[in-house]
């Protein structure tokens, strides 16, 4: 088998690299391959490819020394700026651009409520807000349809006006049913949210204000009434229309508007006890002007575009609101045309 000159040198051949490095080998003498177990620092690992010097011999008439290093470079490699090609950007300290964005920390996603760019748009809000009103405006005329049809029976049935004046406690009975289911809705958040409870709460409030209104009506002429029905229609419209329509702020003025309620209030204290015609219709006219602002307020809580508002789902707070309003500036119209035609 043909031996590698460079590796295993026999007797009367030389080693180019042995020559160079130990001297020329003795005559007669046989190189024995080299052991790697013996050298200093443990056993080495043989050449990786051919070409490689090999290990010095260790033998009789071999002296130690030491072995051969390549001169591989040792320290830092040289780094230069790395070329950019035509339309190409290098990247800036932070290559993801999303690490410094407000709600990311680390590994974690970002926050849903932080970024801008997942909360709901405009049109989700305009569209839960339009939804909101057309769900008041529908339970608000359900009410209406069923209070001005206990006035019309009251007017028109003859029956029925003996009726409620034949049972006049009956109308303190629905006064304190009103009284109660008003508290209840108004003061309890969580009883008028929760389904179906306080459709129910709102229709008993609605009949028993409806028979109340009722009764009222009985006491006027027919004329007197359907004047009076025509007139609120006219006012309430108006307003409304004024209030969704208007840029300014009637929210503002609720704690004005709640000093006034006190002061009416008072005055109709006064009244009980004063029995005269210029002074009720005063009282009557400062009432109907008072609840037909409660009724601007009122509607402008629905848009949500002003200093308050009301949340959607208190649908059947602000139908309530503007029933009552709707109701009460009805009573004082009644009460002004009735005055004025005596």
């Amino acid at each position: 088998m043909a031996q590698d000159k460079n590796t295993y040198p026999i007797m009367g051949e030389t080693n180019p690299l042995h020559q160079s490095v130990y001297g020329p080998p003795q005559p007669g003498f046989v190189v024995p391959p080299p052991n790697y177990s013996q050298g200093p620092g443990g056993p080495y690992q043989p050449a990786a490819d051919y070409g490689q010097p090999g290990f010095p011999p260790v033998g009789p008439g071999y002296a130690p020394g030491p072995y051969p290093q390549m001169p591989y470079p040792q320290g830092p490699y040289p780094q230069g700026p790395y070329q950019h090609g035509p339309g190409q950007q290098g990247f800036a300290s932070d290559p993801m651009g999303n690490i410094g964005s407000p709600g990311y920390h680390g590994d974690v996603p970002p926050n849903y409520y932080d970024n801008d760019e997942f909360t709901n748009s405009g049109f989700e809000d305009k569209s839960i807000r339009q939804a909101f009103i057309r769900k008041v405006f529908l339970v608000l005329t359900v009410q209406l349809l069923v209070t001005f049809s206990f006035v019309a029976i009251f007017t028109f049935v003859d029956d029925a006006k003996r009726f409620v004046r034949q049972y006049p406690y009956l109308y303190y009975v629905s006064y304190a049913v009103f009284f109660v289911a008003l508290i209840v809705l108004s003061c309890c958040g969580d009883f008028r949210r929760k389904h179906p409870w306080n459709l129910i709460a709102l229709s008993i409030l609605t009949l028993s204000l409806s028979y109340m209104v009722g009764m009222i009506a009985s006491f006027y002429d027919t004329d007197t009434v359907v004047m009076a029905v025509g007139i609120t229609a006219v006012v309430c419209f108006t307003v409304v229309i004024f209030s969704l329509q208007s840029k300014y702020d009637f929210t503002s003025c609720h704690g004005v508007l709640f000093v006034c309620l006190i002061v009416l209030f008072l005055f109709s204290i006064l009244c009980i006890f004063f029995r005269n015609k210029i002074l009720h219709l005063v009282y009557a006219s400062l009432g109907a002007l008072l609840f037909t602002c409660f009724l601007a307020v009122d509607t402008q809580l629905l848009l949500g575009n002003k200093n308050l508002s009301l949340s959607p789902e208190e649908y059947i707070f602000a139908a309530l609101n503007l029933y009552t309003d709707i109701i009460q500036i009805f009573i004082y119209i009644l009460s002004i045309v009735g005055r004025s035609r005596e």
